[in-house]
């Protein structure tokens, strides 16, 4: 599967797409009555998927095979769903699905969303797990940590029950020390 092919939506549009494709090359075979049929217009992410695969969809065959592989996906890929802050630029969502398809499953799917609140990182969640991976979730995690490092604890001086902390005693003052070599 191209790696442009990211989540379920997008198999549903190239299933859609390859349905559209085989009912035009049906109604234009019928009303040719058996003369060179013309390909209608397909998209970008179709052309690289059947590229990728090496079909001709002209075929019948072809558009069987890959029509099965995108039915097969849609019903049993592996599925991840990743939240961040903010909207992923596409050549990072690029780098990602290459990177988890080549390390976790070759047709899985990843579904993207936002929640803003959690500042940076993101949420992995799957069909049984979920990783926070925020920032906020880790400040909620080192959060004393923080507060020390924000607040220094004050040193308390132990005194006797019921006696008033005393003032420490005021530092005597320092003798001046006449200068050598100056004379008034």
């Amino acid at each position: 599967m191209p790696i442009q092919v990211v989540g379920l939506v997008d198999v549903a549009r190239l299933l859609r797409e390859l349905e559209a494709i085989d009912d035009a090359l049906l109604q234009l075979g019928l009303r040719t009555g058996g003369a060179a049929v013309k390909m209608p217009k397909t998209t970008l992410l179709m052309d690289k998927t059947v590229e990728l695969n090496k079909l001709n969809l002209l075929n019948e065959a072809d558009r069987k095979a890959l029509n099965g592989l995108l039915a097969a996906a849609k019903e049993r890929a592996p599925r991840l769903h990743i939240s961040f802050s903010a909207d992923p630029s596409p050549a990072f969502v690029d780098k990602l699905v290459s990177w988890l398809r080549h390390e976790i499953h070759p047709f899985l799917l990843l579904g993207i969303g936002l929640q803003p609140a959690i500042g940076a990182g993101c949420m992995v969640r799957s069909i049984n797990h979920r990783f926070d991976l925020s920032l906020r979730q880790d400040f909620a995690n080192k959060r004393e940590l923080l507060m020390k490092q924000l607040i220094p604890p004050q040193p308390v001086a132990a005194t006797p029950a019921g006696v008033a902390p005393s003032r420490p005693a005021p530092a005597p003052p320092q003798p001046s020390t006449p200068t050598q070599g100056v004379q008034t």
